[in-house]
């Protein structure tokens, strides 16, 4: 029996991206653990991928081509198993049908997370795409508010060295529920504070995060701009805005200041909901304490105003100097730091790509039921599972049932989305495949190579796509190219070569040091290198180009709280990534059946107990769960975790079925934060009637 050590790399959607040790025995993955020489993952996985390999050995995985002989919508029942030549064949006539019928904008690719790889996620698929003139999908489902506000600001997505949080004296966890979401940044937090750092987080939720911070700062959902404004109304109060800094390295501060005398504290905390004094205290202890670091969640930019909030909270790290100091300064994501030229490799040169649309992938539910012209008939996803994650969930599955829609998945276990599929394919998982890794969490970039048999048939993204353009009749050389020198092109003229990840599995790959301050002098990513307050680009775009905030759409609508009294947010789990583990056993039993959390106040005007059941709904939709009667939320404030499978939740339907196709501020993302609702009781069996335990959905995939 043979039995060796694989070094590799988590693949999931979080800014951690971990480097792991896999052991192999035989072809088959038997045990991982993370790498303890990991500079900031430092060896432990998180509760979600601890139990990775459930997923990688599950009974559930897809191991053949599948075709659907049946109706939409009904599950596997609907299908038969085919050959690679009969399902590739059929991809490769349904596509061509969309082409001749109304032109190569009738595709669209759909994709995410589901990887982060750059290999199997973002290359070979949109290059394909690119190539056939298909629609060009706009990411915009997670990070796309944060992008857009972080380019006007900084000119790219940027901020403090992570590591070097351990030298800041105030960390402020701005949306952030690190021991959920970026778990190894927390021991750097920890580390800091033994050092004697004074920690805060400012969050809606008491989330675990909060609880173990020093203080917890609970604003209403979408005021984060009003918050950070009458802050730096404090500050600079206080005689504490670094003007020297100011003047030297950012555009606009007269112009801001001028707006922070609209902002005074009583101002921001009758907008947050906030005691006065809460907010005096804060922005007199930012005031006062260097350096502060502001790590910024990507939960804040959930909402209409999300791109304003995103551009304020930053500025607060501009106005105090911060970014002067190692450990100072505002962080969202260090995206911006890995010099990867994705575009480049997915339009080659010298490779045809015709000009496309741009179709928002937040707004599919509008778009598969009228909001594309010509309509998208040709629907390709993979790395995604819309029907769980999209939102506005009863017109997206009413558009996925369209009888003219040819729609094909490439997935590794059967998913919601797939009840819906023309053509389901089997794809490999990280052990089986190569793959390269940035990180949106710190600056290392990781190399995965396989180490495992694939099950069955399964074949990565990549061949997939590679036999789905031979089947098109497209013989473009760059179509062929191999997993290995799609990752050589999107490492060329980089700081990592391949030969040095191969050798290491990471590296560091920016020349931002430990222990740094990268932009103490300025040198931000805009053509002056000075931070922008004001960005009179913005004002094309109906934003106003000066720091500002924009309030919530649903969550500030009077008129409609009346009929909707409680603000709904959706906030990620411990133990499931996006929709990835959702159908696991071990991980759907951590998170337990859908629960909305109310505060009692809430709960005992409606005559609820703690596990009554009830029906959660608006205009739009509704899905059923127990109450968790608690006080980790506030009066009028409602949540329910992010991620359940319709097809293994009562009724049905889960979450987005009640959030909205509404676009933020800037950046055309979704606003799942800002939604209205009312709860109601409803019969106890209905949240087990006809649903299936989670033993019998695997089984039966």
């Amino acid at each position: 029996m043979s039995r060796a050590t694989h070094s590799g790399a988590c693949p999931l959607d979080c800014p951690d991206t971990c480097t792991w040790q896999l052991t192999v025995s035989d072809g088959r993955a038997v045990g991982l653990r993370g790498d303890r020489d990991h500079p900031f993952t430092r060896g432990a996985l998180c509760g979600k991928v601890n139990r990775y390999l459930d997923a990688v050995n599950g009974p559930d995985r897809l191991t053949h081509p599948l075709v659907r002989t049946g109706p939409k919508g009904v599950g596997p029942v609907s299908y038969r198993p085919a050959s690679w030549d009969e399902a590739v064949g059929r991809v490769a006539a349904g596509l061509r049908a969309s082409i001749d019928r109304d032109g190569p904008e009738a595709i669209l690719p759909y994709y995410f997370a589901g990887t982060m790889g750059l290999v199997q996620g973002w290359t070979m698929g949109p290059r394909l795409f690119a190539h056939l003139g298909a629609s060009r999908l706009d990411t915009t489902i997670c990070t796309a508010a944060a992008r857009a506000a972080l380019g006007s600001l900084f000119g790219g997505s940027v901020g403090f060295e992570p590591e070097s949080i351990v030298d800041a004296k105030l960390i402020v966890l701005w949306g952030a529920n690190l021991l959920s979401t970026n778990l190894h940044q927390w021991p750097f937090v920890q580390e800091a504070r033994q050092r004697g750092a004074y920690v805060v987080t400012i969050d809606p939720l008491r989330t675990d995060t909060a609880a173990r911070s020093d203080e917890h700062v609970a604003p209403l959902p979408g005021t984060d701009a009003a918050l950070a404004l009458g802050l730096m109304r404090i500050v600079r109060d206080a005689g504490a805005a670094d003007r020297d800094w100011l003047a030297a390295h950012t555009v606009g501060w007269p112009e801001l200041s001028a707006r922070l005398d609209e902002w005074p504290a009583e101002r921001a905390a009758a907008e947050c909901g906030l005691d006065v004094d809460v907010v005096r205290r804060l922005g007199e202890r930012i005031a006062t304490t260097r350096p502060t670091a502001i790590r910024v969640g990507l939960g804040a930019q959930r909402h209409r105003g999300a791109g304003q909030a995103i551009r304020a909270i930053c500025a607060l790290s501009l106005v105090t100097g911060d970014f002067r100091y190692p450990g100072g300064g505002a962080l969202c994501t260090t995206s911006g730091h890995h010099r990867v030229p994705l575009d480049p490799v997915v339009r080659p040169r010298g490779m045809p790509a015709p000009p496309a649309r741009s179709i928002n992938m937040s707004r599919l539910a509008a778009v598969l039921t009228g909001e594309a012209d010509p309509p998208v008939t040709s629907l390709v996803v993979f790395n995604s599972n819309p029907a769980a994650t999209a939102p506005d969930q009863r017109r997206l599955r009413a558009g996925l049932r369209r009888a003219d829609l040819f729609t094909v998945v490439l997935e590794q276990r059967w998913t919601d989305t797939c009840d819906f599929a023309d053509v389901v394919l089997p794809a490999t998982m990280q052990p089986e495949h190569l793959d390269l890794h940035t990180s949106y969490g710190h600056h290392y970039t990781t190399l995965n190579l396989p180490a495992t048999r694939a099950p069955g048939e399964a074949l990565p993204n990549t061949e997939i796509f590679r036999r789905i353009a031979d089947a098109l009749g497209l013989d473009h050389p760059r179509l062929s190219d191999s997993d290995e020198d799609l990752a050589r092109q999107l490492l060329r003229d980089g700081p990592v070569s391949f030969e040095e990840l191969r050798e290491r599995t990471y590296a560091r790959a920016t020349g931002v040091a430990v222990g740094s301050a990268p932009y103490a002098e300025g040198g931000f990513p805009t053509p002056d290198g000075r931070a922008r307050l004001l960005d009179p680009r913005l004002a094309g775009q109906g934003v106003d180009p000066l720091v500002g905030y924009t309030p919530p759409a649903e969550a500030a609508d009077p008129e409609l709280a009346r009929r909707f009294p409680l603000v709904l947010i959706s906030p990620a789990g411990r133990f499931l990534m996006n929709s990835t583990f959702a159908s696991l056993p071990w991980h759907a039993g951590r998170m337990g059946p859908p629960r909305v959390h109310l505060h009692p106040a809430d709960a005992a005007a409606r005559g609820l107990t703690d596990g009554d059941a009830v029906r959660v709904h608006n205009d739009r939709g509704e899905f059923l769960a127990a109450v968790a009667v608690d006080e980790a939320t506030r009066p009028g404030l409602a949540f329910t975790y992010k991620a359940y499978w319709a097809r293994l939740s009562p009724g049905g339907t889960t979450v987005n079925a009640v959030t909205a196709v509404r676009d933020t501020d800037l950046g055309g993302g979704p606003t799942f934060h800002d939604t209205r609702i009312e709860v109601e009781p409803v019969p106890a069996e209905l949240l087990t009637a006809d649903l299936p335990r989670v033993e019998e959905a695997v089984s039966g995939a």
